[in-house]
């Protein structure tokens, strides 16, 4: 159904052939290389901006550790992420509180630490911030409307509207904070260039009216992530998106840019990871049924948990392409009616796969592992391995012979 090559290098793809036999499915095996190649193109893509990893996207400490040799600042949602990147020698003046939502212990535990630049999109979290976290710089979410241009909205649950920005950040200077910024997310796997451009003038309208009335001079654009991977539906090129944005600040801005962040995630780690699962049965719901049903050992709970409402499409193959094909429904192995990845999407695997063999699901570096359930029917959390310079490491950066 899907031309490998499309997606993964002949050389890559033998590599991970190689590497990858004799262990137990299903496991992702990330190749370190692709997130390193992805990290510099996006840095030459916007020479002026700074990048905060989104530590979400793929927590794996061999990854956290190249993109720090890199140069990546990190995006941090929670005290446990914090702590691992602690762990690693990161200073916390390389570190952004990103998530909206936190408890007033998590406030004071990041600051405590050394963390000062803190995320906000409510009153109650920033009164938590000037009474935690005193003197820290603040910047403010605002919503903006992907709902149907982005794969993964992310715009309902965070973010207040523009006119409430503003009074949070009037707050945050008189309760002693520093008002910093503005910050938007136009939605993961965001294939609408153009929901950058409506983000930026909400931003630019809220840098000038907090100036002119408030003199309130804020200093830096978050403009989250929201960059593709590459999966089934066709997107537009870095180049293509790092051009286009561009264009928009200097449009609203002129040559006196804010200082620009980006939270990139499954844009650098997407491509970069392989899922093999194997396929546990194949069956008909009745004798002249068209359709197969094809249950597979990783399912929404131990990796797939983004074939949610059909919402990431995967390019899936299997080791019999090639051959003569058919419309299959795909489902995981668990006792739970919701664990179907693709229904609706009609999937064509070839009609001779059998029990036993392997379904490799490609461009699966990003939200897999780490949505992975602790142990539903006591199925193990999905394993992922990280191909390395020096060979195979596990998550917590162990190698693995």
């Amino acid at each position: 159904m899907f031309n490998r090559d499309d997606y993964v290098s002949d050389g890559r793809w033998q590599n991970f052939l190689e590497v990858s036999k004799g262990f137990e499915t299903p496991n992702i095996f990330i190749d370190l290389a692709t997130i390193k190649q992805h990290f510099i193109q996006v840095k030459d893509s916007f020479p002026y901006a700074y990048f905060y990893y989104a530590i979400k996207a793929n927590p794996g400490v061999p990854v956290i550790r190249m993109l720090d040799e890199l140069g990546s600042n990190f995006d941090i949602a929670s005290r446990y992420e914090l702590d691992l990147v602690l762990s690693l020698g990161i200073s916390p003046d390389r570190i952004s509180y990103g998530n909206t939502i936190k408890k007033a212990a998590d406030v004071e535990y990041f600051y405590s630490k050394g963390v000062r630049m803190f995320a906000t999109d409510s009153k109650e979290d920033l009164k938590n911030i000037a009474r935690y976290a005193p003197g820290s710089r603040v910047y403010v979410r605002i919503l903006v409307e992907n709902s149907s241009t982005a794969d993964w909205p992310l715009s309902r649950k965070f973010g207040c509207h523009p006119d409430m920005a503003y009074d949070l950040l009037v707050l945050a200077r008189d309760s002693g904070l520093t008002p910093y910024g503005i910050s938007f997310h136009v939605g993961s796997q965001q294939r609408d260039i153009g929901q950058w451009n409506d983000a930026i003038a909400k931003t630019k309208y809220l840098f000038e009216s907090l100036e002119q009335e408030e003199q309130i001079r804020l200093s830096m654009i978050n403009m989250g992530g929201g960059f593709p991977a590459h999966y089934i539906q066709p997107t537009n090129e870095l180049s293509d998106y790092a051009s286009e944005i561009t264009r928009y600040l200097h449009d609203d801005f002129g040559d006196d840019i804010p200082m620009i962040v980006f939270e990139p995630g499954r844009s650098l780690v997407g491509d970069s990871g392989i899922l093999t699962s194997e396929v546990v049965l194949i069956s008909r719901k009745n004798n002249t049924a068209l359709q197969r049903w094809v249950y597979l050992d990783a399912g929404k709970f131990n990796g797939l948990i983004e074939t949610l409402d059909e919402s990431i499409k995967y390019p899936v193959i299997t080791t019999k392409d090639g051959s003569k094909e058919g419309e299959v429904i795909l489902a995981g192995p668990t006792c739970d009616s919701a664990d179907i990845m693709y229904e609706d999407f009609k999937y064509r695997l070839p009609l001779d796969l059998k029990i036993g063999d392997k379904v490799y699901w490609l461009s699966t570096g990003a939200y897999t592992q780490t949505y992975a359930s602790v142990g539903f029917n006591g199925f193990p959390p999905i394993q992922a391995y990280y191909i390395t310079e020096n060979g195979i490491e596990d998550a917590a950066g162990n190698k693995v012979e």
